[in-house]
């Protein structure tokens, strides 16, 4: 699980019938975090916005934590955070 800061949204209008009515939001990965320089895209089932930190879980984590395991999601929103130190 990784920390970052949502910078964007994509719209797909055609997609997996797993993903319909899903939202996907550009994720750049905290400084400090593995793959720091590099963004990427995380279904979001909580409603983050542009701006805020949130936690981005991976893999089979990913779509347990969105349950939504038979998905091909392979990076989820799991949490926005309110508060954090030391991690920037």
């Amino acid at each position: 699980m990784i920390i970052g800061k949502v910078v964007g949204s994509v719209v797909s209008t055609r997609k997996s019938e797993k993903l319909k009515g899903s939202k996907f939001m550009v994720i750049e990965p905290a400084s400090s975090m593995a793959g720091g320089d590099n963004r990427l895209i995380a279904i979001d089932l909580i409603g983050a916005g542009v701006g805020e930190q949130v936690l981005v879980a991976f893999g089979s984590a990913a779509r347990i934590g969105c349950g939504m395991e038979t998905a091909p999601v392979d990076a989820a929103i799991v949490g926005i955070i309110d508060d954090g130190q030391g991690w920037e």
